[in-house]
């Protein structure tokens, strides 16, 4: 298509991927709008982990604490989306996104009060609160934004224009930890005011989905998603966590949604105990950090180790959606042209598999850290995509009874297998950090062979009937 017939915001678009005449807006407002969504998500993230670092629990070493949280986690979110099913049946999708949203801009200011060291010394349990929270935060708003996206994009226009809305969701996420890394590092603004700062994203990206939802709205009928139809019929059911499970059972009769839901849960086990062992190599090397340094005081230790846990993970966040950010602008529109859906579901695992390796062989945490951003960078953007990209040739059925179940109760079971590993390894079997980089690697072996799995399914699912 000549690009005579684009706008300049179109024919700019077309660098990262295909677009056609009067998309470029409603992409464009679509991509800012994750954007400040995910900067929001990155002006709190680093508090948690520096805030879980400092809430123990006598006779737990602090992996397990992260890990069983993160397993409470999993739970709460499984009645939350049950909630949230019967909200979604009762409520018009900008009136759902909306009021959600501001319930999670209250919660982000109740937590402003309740932080260590502002209004209240130190409240016993408030960090494993606040990372059960954020992390539910993080899956939540964000799946919700995605919801939207497929709600308002067809088979076709997915394929093409997810890729760079994308892009916003990455760009956010790097925007995010340089801004915080800027604000905090220079002292303009004191880490507790960050809950603060996080929720003025959020109000300008209620305002933004209300645009995008008004001018869906009121275009014909023709331009709008060919499923609309079949979906509103499809959505009355879309309530509680009965309906959650009816989708989960949906894996005994399909294999399309059998390796989605492996592929699924195998990934985040993966990618939990990964994030686990990382966290344990952090605060063993603070350990020896604050001990080289003379601090002995408890309440000194405590106070070094939130403060070092939070710059860390800022540095960290940021390098990860550096990478991630060249990946999804660069790479993966041309990767899924060019190789297709295979060449982004497979791209993971293999990294995985290599970066494993490497860490069972030093386990120091350079090492680490490096996989780790390597491996984190791939999944937010190249199996970012594929996940969404997966459910565009699927019937409606399928998407909308499927995809919800998988997005949670498969990811939850990730986490809690995550635990699980923890508790065994630790417990009863008494695994070093290196055993479970190990232990890791053969649940990447298992990962793949699921993951070619789901690539013949989705061809399947793909081929026009005849």
């Amino acid at each position: 298509m000549s690009s005579s017939h684009l706008t300049r915001t179109e024919q700019f678009l077309q660098i990262f991927t295909e677009i056609k005449p009067g998309e470029g807006s409603k992409a464009l407002l679509m991509s800012l709008n994750i954007f400040l969504i995910l900067c929001s998500y990155y002006f709190i993230k680093p508090l948690r982990e520096g805030w879980i670092a400092i809430s123990d629990i006598q006779g737990l070493t602090q992996m397990e604490v992260k890990a069983y949280s993160s397993f409470l986690q999993s739970i709460f979110l499984l009645f939350i989306v049950g909630f949230y099913g019967k909200l979604a049946g009762r409520w018009d999708r900008s009136t759902l996104i909306t009021r959600v949203t501001l319930f999670c801009i209250s919660n982000m200011v109740i937590f402003w009060f309740l932080q260590p060291g502002y209004f209240f010394d130190h409240l016993p349990l408030s960090g494993i609160f606040f990372y059960l929270w954020v992390g539910m935060f993080g899956v939540f708003i964000v799946a919700q934004f995605w919801t939207f996206c497929a709600d308002i994009y067809s088979d076709e226009s997915g394929k093409r224009l997810i890729p760079v809305i994308a892009i916003g969701a990455t760009l956010g996420a790097v925007a995010g930890s340089d801004i915080v890394d800027i604000l905090v590092g220079s002292e303009l603004v004191a880490t507790e005011m960050l809950l603060i700062l996080a929720t003025l994203p959020l109000f300008a990206s209620i305002a933004i989905s209300r645009k995008v939802d008004a001018h869906h709205n009121s275009l014909p009928a023709a331009d709008t998603v060919e499923e609309d139809e079949e979906a509103t019929k499809e959505k009355p059911e879309n309530q509680g966590l009965g309906f959650l499970l009816s989708g989960a059972r949906l894996v005994v009769i399909s294999r399309f949604m059998l390796a989605a839901a492996v592929v699924t849960l195998l990934t985040n086990w993966v990618n939990t105990n990964g994030e686990n062992l990382l966290f344990q190599v952090v605060q063993d090397s603070l350990h020896g950090m604050a001990a080289d340094q003379g601090i002995t005081d408890p309440h000194q230790v405590l106070e070094f180790t939130r403060s070092e846990t939070t710059k860390f993970y800022g540095n960290f966040y940021f390098w990860v959606n550096v990478v991630a950010l060249l990946l999804q602008s660069l790479v993966v529109s041309r990767l899924l042209k060019f190789g297709g859906f295979a060449s982004i579901a497979l791209m993971l695992p293999v990294i995985a598999l290599v970066s494993y390796t490497l860490m069972a062989l030093l386990p120091i945490l350079a090492i680490v850290k490096m996989m780790k951003i390597a491996e984190n960078a791939t999944d937010y953007s190249i199996n970012n995509t594929a996940r969404h990209v997966l459910w565009l040739p699927v019937d409606s059925a399928m998407k909308f009874r499927g995809k919800p179940a998988i997005d949670t109760l498969y990811v939850r079971m990730g986490d809690g297998l995550a635990a699980l590993t923890v508790l065994v390894g630790v417990e009863l079997l008494a695994l070093t950090t290196q055993q479970f980089f190990i232990f890791n690697i053969g649940l990447v072996v298992l990962w793949l062979v699921f993951a070619k799995m789901l690539v013949q399914e989705h061809r399947k699912a793909s081929k026009p009937d005849i």
